[in-house]
This record gives structure tokens, sequence and C-alpha cells, in this order.
């Protein structure tokens, strides 16, 4: 750009300083909207070579802040990682493989999880949330709110 600025110069038709600093900052992509406001907000003063050589340093710093790209494989109809893995144990572990759940035992135990002290009337068996008193309470304080709500204030 500052090349082009050059030659309409040499041709008579010379572009003032701050104009030509307009023209290249208008003529930057968007990966350069941070450099461009900042360089508005600080209403910094520079001749055209010398943004060139600011442009230079915020490209390289730019190039050194994007994320390396990924590229990704297929597997070209082979499914990888589908089936169970056939390996040897590691050398030096004392842990046994762990046996496979039963689906009645898990039920079991949800029951065995499920059950303990209330937090609202102190009886084994039941959480709050299905415990009869609480919800009895729950139903009075709903019914005590809406009669209080009801009532009009003269």
């Amino acid at each position: 750009m500052i090349g082009y600025l050059e030659y309409l110069d040499t041709l008579g038709f010379p572009i003032g300083a701050e104009a030509q600093i307009d023209l290249i900052l208008q003529s930057l992509n968007n990966n350069y909207a941070h450099f461009v406001m900042n360089y508005n907000m600080n209403e910094i003063d520079k001749t055209p070579t010398e943004l060139l050589a600011m442009l230079r340093t915020a490209e390289a710093n730019m190039k050194k802040a994007e994320p390396a790209s990924i590229m990704m494989v297929g597997n070209k109809g082979k499914a990888k990682g589908k089936g169970k893995w056939k390996g040897k144990k590691k050398i030096g572990s004392t842990s046994a493989p762990k046996p496979k759940a039963n689906p009645k035992q898990a039920l079991k135990l949800k029951g065995a999880i499920a059950k303990g002290d209330c937090h609202f009337c102190g009886k084994p068996g039941h959480w709050k949330r299905n415990c009869h008193a609480y919800l009895e309470d729950l139903k009075k304080k709903k019914a005590a709110a809406a009669s209080d709500s009801g009532t009009t204030k003269e």
C-alpha cells in the first residue's frame, strides 16, 4: 500500500501523511481490528513507514498467538476402540479385575442408598422429600399463604 502511495506522489498526486495512514488502516483485514482500534484510541502519530514497522510487529505477534491447527484423520472404514481391551495386566499391579455388577444387585444397592434418616422427622427409611410430615407441613404453609394473599387490606 505504501508503494502505491509513493507511486501516486511521483505521478503528481500527493496525499497527506494523515490521509495515507487512514488509507493504510482502512485497507487492513479484520485480523488487525484490535491494532487499528488501539492505534486510533491512543492517537499515535507515526509516519507511514513507522506504521509499517508497527504492523509487521503486530503480524508477528498474531502468528505467535494463533493456536496450532489440528488435523483430523479418518479411520477409512475400520472402527477402532469399539472392542474390549485384551492386553496384559501391568507388572507389579496387585489389583484383581473387578467383577461385573449384577443388575438385581444394583437395584438392591440403590434401595440401600435411598434409605437413611429423614432430616425433617428423624425417622429412618425415607428422605425429607418423601416424608409425610414434611409434605403435610408444606401443604399447610401453601394454604396459609394463599389465604393471606387472597384477603384485601382496607
